[in-house]
């Protein structure tokens, strides 16, 4: 008796969040289908002096990296608290988003989200000065 077994099959159970790029340049649903289809993770929260050796050695435990890209300060050009996660596969980065998501990274909690495709300039944070921005909601 032949026995499949599922768990080594991506069964794409990782939802898309609700967070959208307000940069992203076309129709919301193109930008789901690019989500839902995505190599790539957003890395939040992480240090700014948190390294891309350290990063790839994190995020290499959940399957073959192609590329890492460190956010940068648009004046300083110095790392801003987040970065973007290239893999190969999309396998692959659903087992960083189910075993790398909320873990620590230099004494901080990262958080990673799916991300529509890195496309150049998006490095750069968008506060005033640069850097990473975070949007708080009025819970009053």
């Amino acid at each position: 008796m032949a026995v499949k077994l599922n768990a080594l099959i991506s069964d794409s159970y990782i939802d898309i969040s609700q967070y959208r790029d307000q940069h992203f340049r076309g129709y919301r649903y193109e930008q789901e289908k690019l989500l839902k289809q995505s190599h790539t993770l957003y890395v939040g929260n992480l240090s700014f002096y948190t390294t891309e050796e350290q990063v790839h050695e994190m995020f290499s435990k959940s399957g073959d990296v192609k590329r890492i890209i460190i956010g940068l300060d648009k004046v300083k050009k110095t790392a801003c608290g987040f970065c973007f996660v290239e893999y190969y596969t999309r396998a692959d980065a659903e087992h960083a988003m189910r075993f790398v998501n909320g873990t620590r990274l230099d004494d901080r909690i990262i958080r990673t989200d799916w991300d529509a495709g890195f496309k150049e300039g998006r490095q750069y944070g968008r506060g005033k000065s640069g850097g990473q921005v975070t949007f708080l909601l009025d819970r009053r």
